[in-house]
């Protein structure tokens, strides 16, 4: 493939790729009264919000996390996020080989910045209907099986944590920062997914319009250092 094929194939991946986000427009003058928390752990950035807002789509959750107050969803490949010890070559594969994509849930009670404390958070605000779209989203990253129900794998990395069959497939152009752009495209907010490679990507592109927040030395780890 030529230059300029590369090129046309990285832009039509921008949000056609599973899961697709969702383009919501008109934007610019609706209140922006909801809260949700972009979190990076060093190479993997999150999304988290409210368990309320994903509770009424996935019901099945509460029974999982009965007692949370928040959720941190991550969205990664299945065989590095699930990994007890990264090797070259798991590595390699993740980045060039499309691959099978796991969801990682974490429950959080309390105040989510203080629960992840090393890792930077920043904090974003979005419209009722940006909220919507955004549980959508990540209501749309989870597999189901044929009666609707979540394929529940092992348990998580840290905390009160599980792992869930993802949708889509996992490669260069379509990792896990660039799920977390397309998380917050269809929640309204104006950034690109295309080239969002790096967690850096998508922290220095919100920043400039956030509200950002450090948390303390983290307390609970996993051990990848997500």
């Amino acid at each position: 493939m030529n230059k300029s094929g590369l090129v046309a194939l990285i832009f039509l991946t921008g949000c056609s790729t599973l899961p697709r986000a969702n383009k919501i427009s008109g934007m610019s003058h609706i209140a922006r009264d909801q809260q949700v928390h972009v979190v990076s752990h060093g190479w993997h950035t999150g999304i988290i919000l409210k368990a309320e807002n994903l509770n009424h789509l996935m019901p099945s959750l509460v029974k999982r996390f009965p007692d949370c107050d928040y959720y941190e969803v991550g969205w990664g490949d299945a065989g590095f996020y699930q990994a007890e010890k990264i090797t070259v070559k798991i590595t390699l594969n993740a980045i060039f080989l499309p691959s099978e994509t796991v969801v990682h849930l974490v429950g959080i009670q309390g105040n989510p910045i203080e629960y992840f404390s090393i890792s930077k958070v920043n904090v974003v605000s979005l419209s009722d209907e940006g909220l919507k779209s955004l549980c959508a989203f990540l209501e749309s990253s989870f597999e189901r099986d044929k009666d609707d129900t979540l394929k529940m794998l092992g348990p998580g990395l840290y905390g009160d944590s599980q792992f869930y069959e993802g949708e889509g497939k996992y490669h260069l152009f379509n990792g896990c920062n660039k799920w977390t752009a397309k998380a917050l495209y269809s929640g309204g907010v104006d950034i690109e997914p295309v080239f969002k490679i790096t967690s850096a990507s998508v922290m220095d592109e919100i920043a400039g319009s956030v509200s950002s927040q450090k948390s303390r030395p983290l307390h609970r780890k996993g051990p990848h250092g997500f």
